[in-house]
């Protein structure tokens, strides 16, 4: 993995950074790749329950690298080929990635978070911006389309005609739209700091839960009801009586910490 993404495990915790302070975090080819390896890395940590996304200086990320994307070889394969173990190519898994992890992905914004980094935040479960973080679905700008997995991450979060405002006119909206529209989940004076104490939260709860959760909301919001329904019972069956499960249970009646098993 090239420096272009950093990752730091600490307690069950992975802290994933975008790692190019000096272009504003803006992506690149190399940042491309260095973000699906990042995911795939992850989905082989057992130990990792719950995962912080962030960008390295004072913003989360200023969208592609135009300057570094002009020419590259013809991109025609890339965009239509899926990466492999997944329905997204690899400009898509920058963002999707983080919706395929089992685990909860906490988001943590500042600065500017402008086309890639909006969408890269988008594929996030929760987002925590600072005050003064601003936002855009730019790509209209540079006379592209929002690509990076937009399709399907932002459906649940905003109308159709609301994303196409916002797409057609790429114009920017502050931190406190962002919440009225729901794009971010809550506004924080330190977003890294609320992100790893969200993180820290996620660790204390079953890890089957947690994931089963996930899955449920991601999942059954697509569904018809019939099959939503029989989802829930699904992944029910599969924590009921369950080690963790179990655990819990004795925890809470024994008013002690659980130590839950990965």
């Amino acid at each position: 993995m090239s420096n272009r993404v950093e990752i730091r495990i600490d307690d069950h915790v992975a802290e994933v950074m975008l790692n190019r302070p000096d272009k504003l975090n803006a992506v690149d080819t190399d940042m491309f790749q260095a973000l699906d390896e990042a995911a795939r890395s992850l989905e082989g940590e057992k130990s990792v329950r719950a995962v912080v996304l962030h960008g390295a200086g004072e913003n989360f990320c200023a969208g592609i690298d135009i300057a570094s994307m002009q020419g590259t070889e013809d991109l025609s394969a890339a965009l239509v080929e899926p990466m492999a173990g997944s329905p997204a190519n690899i400009f898509q898994r920058a963002a999707y990635a983080w919706r395929e992890l089992p685990v909860p992905v906490i988001c943590a914004l500042q600065g500017v978070v402008f086309g890639a980094g909006l969408q890269i935040a988008i594929g996030a479960d929760l987002r925590y911006a600072a005050p003064g973080s601003q936002f855009s679905i730019m790509e209209s700008k540079w006379g592209l389309i929002p690509d990076m997995a937009i399709s399907t991450t932002l459906r649940d979060i905003l109308p159709p005609d609301r994303v196409k405002e916002l797409a057609w006119t790429a114009r920017v909206f502050d931190a406190a739209q962002a919440l009225q529209w729901g794009m971010i989940t809550a506004i924080e004076d330190d977003p890294l700091a609320a992100a790893r104490e969200m993180a820290r939260v996620v660790c204390s709860r079953s890890p089957d839960a947690v994931r089963g959760i996930k899955r449920l909301v991601n999942e059954a919001w697509q569904r018809s009801e019939k099959d939503s329904l029989a989802l829930e019972a699904q992944l029910q069956l599969r924590v009921l009586g369950a080690p963790n499960q179990a655990e819990a249970v004795r925890a809470n009646l024994e008013k002690r910490a659980p130590d839950f098993i990965d």
